[in-house]
């Protein structure tokens, strides 16, 4: 009976299969990593999505009933999509290692009311989405548009302007 166990050699020497199934632990735990880093993504991309979804609503519902005009509503859906785009050329211009779009542009199309169309494009395609400088003068651009708005319509400013 010995003669067969000592025969018997395993598989691979313990230390190859100590340095697998370490190999394996280390996968687990970046897939673990990886999913909550997806989990909180998905929680965080949601709601400016739906800030600038709910804005965008608002907007159209108050030139439906009068209290805006419709051309701030279409100015506004225009400084959008314009803002998306730069951010996307900048985006594009960033992988190829090519001419970027300069941050003071995009927050000033930001401040002119492309705001949503920059949101969309931050959780969209990724982009400008974690440096913490830019997100807060990106946010305070947010703000002042917000701000600036309210007090056109207040004035009554927002009806003489077009």
């Amino acid at each position: 009976m010995n003669n067969k166990r000592a025969n018997k050699t395993p598989s691979a020497p313990v230390h190859e299969r100590r340095a697998t199934q370490r190999r394996v632990t280390q996968s687990r735990a970046t897939e673990s990593r990886a999913a909550k880093t997806r989990a909180t993504r998905s929680r965080q991309s949601s709601m400016p999505l739906l800030l600038a979804l709910v804005f965008l609503a608002m907007l159209i519902g108050a030139a439906w009933w009068h209290m805006l005009p419709l051309a701030i509503v279409g100015l506004y859906l225009l400084l959008s999509l314009s803002t998306f785009i730069a951010y996307a050329f900048d985006k594009s211009a960033a992988r190829k290692g090519r001419w970027r779009t300069k941050e003071s542009t995009l927050h000033l199309m930001s401040l002119l009311g492309g705001w949503p169309g920059a949101l969309f494009a931050q959780q969209l395609l990724r982009h400008k989405s974690v440096k913490a400088a830019f997100r807060q003068l990106f946010w305070l651009t947010v703000v002042t548009n917000l701000a600036l708005l309210g007090y056109g319509i207040q004035t009554g400013f927002m009806d003489r302007l077009i």
